[in-house]
Order: C-alpha cells, then sequence, then structure tokens
C-alpha cells in the first residue's frame, strides 16, 4: 500500500505464495540507500494470476527479482508452498528453483543469439539432468505456444521476431512444469497486435498446465484482461489490492484513479477526463514522510505527512491505504493546512 499492514492477506494454508513486509534496498555510495520496495505484502492462491501494476520505477521489477531471489532481500518474509525463501541459501534454495520461472520483458535479450531454439528451450532440463523423453517434450511445448517445432528447432534468435521470441521463452519457462511464473512485463516490448496474441498465450499455457501467476506491467488495460486480483504500487509501497471489476469500477486510492484516467478511450466523441498529478516524482533515494503519494496527491492533509497509512477494507475483497479514500465517507478536513507541492519532509 501507500502504507504499511496485511489485512488484506489471506491464510497463509489457502495460498501458493505470501509476501510479508518485503523490503529491498541498494546501496547508492556516501552512505545513502535506495528504497526500491518498502514493506510491501500480498499473496497469491493458487490458479490465480496477480496483476502487478504501476508507474516505471516503481518497483514492480525488483518485487519479481526478490521473489525469484535474483535480488537480495533486505528484511520481510517469501512463503512459497510453505517455504520462507527469503531463509533458504545454497543447495536449499536450488531444489525450489525449479518451481519458480521468470519471463522477462525483452524476450529478444533474454535468449542466446548463438544457440539453436532447442538448445535454449533444453537448457532448464540439461541443467537438472532431465534429457530423458526431451524431444519429445520440447516438441509438445513449442506446439502448445504457437511454434512449429521442426522449423523452430533448427533456427536461432535472429531469425524471429520479438512476438515469437516471446513464445520461445514462454515454452523455455514451461519445460520444467513450474508452479509459479512471474511475468515481467512480457508484453511491453512488442507491438499491440502481437501484445493480444502473446496474453491469449499465457492464458491458454495457464489452463493447460495449471499455472499460478504474477502478471507485472504499467499498463491497467492489458492487467484487466488477464488477472484475478490486482495490486497497484507507488514508489515503493502499495496503494490498492482488488479485483480488476472492483477497481475499474470504483478506485479507492487516488493514484489507482489517476492511472485510471489515463487509459486511452478509443472513441473520438469521449474526452478524457485525465487528473493532473501535481510535483515531480520523489526520489526513492529520499522517499516523504507518512503517505508517499501526499506529495502528489489533491487529498493530501497534515495527517498524511506524519502517520503512514495503514491498509484497510473499503468493499468484499477491497483493500486501500489511504487516509482519506474515494471510496466511503471520509474526506480530507477542509481546515487542515495543505501540504506544500513536491515537499518531501
Amino acid at each position: 500500500m501507500a502504507g504499511t499492514g496485511t489485512a488484506h492477506l489471506r491464510p497463509e494454508a489457502d495460498v501458493l505464495l505470501r509476501v510479508e513486509d518485503l523490503r529491498v534496498e541498494f546501496p547508492s555510495g556516501r552512505g545513502r540507500v535506495v528504497h526500491a520496495v518498502s514493506d510491501i505484502s500480498f499473496d497469491i492462491a493458487p490458479g490465480e494470476t496477480l496483476g502487478l501494476v504501476g508507474e516505471s520505477g516503481c518497483g514492480k521489477s525488483t518485487t519479481g527479482k526478490a521473489i525469484m531471489r535474483l535480488n537480495p532481500i533486505t528484511s520481510g518474509r517469501v512463503v512459497f508452498d510453505g517455504r520462507d525463501l527469503a531463509k533458504l541459501s545454497g543447495s536449499e534454495l536450488r531444489k525450489v528453483r525449479p518451481e519458480l520461472q521468470m519471463i522477462f520483458q525483452d524476450p529478444v535479450s533474454s535468449i542466446n543469439p548463438r544457440r539453436r531454439i532447442f538448445d535454449v528451450v533444453a537448457e532448464p532440463l540439461k541443467v537438472w539432468d532431465r534429457m530423458d523423453g526431451a524431444e519429445e517434450l520440447i516438441d509438445r511445448v513449442l506446439d502448445d505456444v504457437g511454434l512449429t517445432p521442426e522449423i523452430a528447432k533448427p533456427k536461432r534468435r535472429h531469425e524471429f521476431s520479438g512476438g515469437q521470441c516471446q513464445r520461445i521463452c514462454i515454452a523455455r519457462a514451461l519445460v520444467l512444469d513450474p508452479k509459479l511464473i512471474i511475468c515481467d512485463e512480457p508484453v511491453s516490448a512488442l507491438d499491440v497486435s502481437v501484445q493480444a496474441q502473446i496474453l491469449n498465450v499465457l492464458e491458454d499455457m495457464k489452463e493447460r498446465y495449471g499455472l499460478t501467476m504474477m502478471f507485472i506491467a504499467h499498463d491497467l488495460a492489458v492487467v484487466k484482461n488477464i488477472s484475478d486480483r490486482v495490486a497497484v504500487m507507488y514508489l515503493g509501497k502499495m496503494c490498492e489490492v482488488a479485483s480488476p471489476d472492483d477497481l475499474f469500477a470504483s478506485p479507492a486510492h487516488p493514484y489507482t484513479a489517476t492511472l485510471l484516467s489515463a487509459i486511452p478511450i478509443p472513441d473520438p466523441d469521449v474526452v478524457p477526463s485525465a487528473m493532473d498529478l501535481d510535483g515531480e516524482l520523489p526520489s526513492p533515494l529520499d522517499p516523504p514522510s507518512g503517505c508517499r503519494f501526499r506529495t502528489r496527491c489533491p487529498r493530501a492533509a497534515e495527517r498524511c505527512t506524519t502517520e503512514e497509512p495503514l491498509v484497510r477494507e473499503v468493499g468484499p475483497d477491497h483493500y486501500v491505504a489511504c487516509h482519506f479514500p474515494l471510496v466511503g465517507e471520509e474526506a480530507p478536513p477542509e481546515a487542515s493546512t495543505p501540504v506544500e507541492v513536491g515537499s518531501q519532509q
């Protein structure tokens, strides 16, 4: 949330992944620290797709990589299928890795240009010494993602389009039969027409392989079509968690409403009512006190400066961290001293 709390988390026994109070920080020299992710919490149930959205630099990809243990975890819990990944290391962590796979944003740079596609997709199987029957498995997986195995396997990366490269990356993620796939903006580098095809492939694979997915994106329109639940991030914190229908119909956080108002409407007769944000995006080196969104929020009051909001429920399975949410009866007091735009103290 744009604050902290775990009121939106479901019982640990009911979810496959539970992230609790996750913090990721990076040293930046001269004793300074980049607060990339600050005490965020969320969970994903088996067979569910969680959409994680927010503008560039809010910590979405860092969160995904921290779950995979590709980034160091400063503090917090990442409980996957009953095991806290934050505490695992060495051989223990290695045993869990086949159950977690990641699809990266740039499919072209994710593929070794010197290798044949067969070798690219087979690499996870080689690492785990599962090459018995590998050719048949790779043929099936390539066919499932929409590539003809006989044509694709002997070729190399430069012979494929961006959309085809992403299909190869999806096939590579599937060969180990993982339980969870983290998709880090898998369609943002692709043409709009190709994006829909890749989203359809992911939906088909989720159904066919019984996958649980975390779908990271900055485009709320894309997330709406693929997610069962959506979490909105801002500057290393989360703002809101809800179902796509509730989030789009009744956004509770001012930042969520701003993101939704920026979605283009394909109708020349409709004038978009975009909400402007005042001020510049604060630096993660020196985030604002209280609510991190307060320096740009039209509803900010003095309380937002001194008190970090806690996550609370504003509707059925709809949670927000805001002192004065758009849903409900609370409004900022008119007598409050206005917060100076751009002030981070």
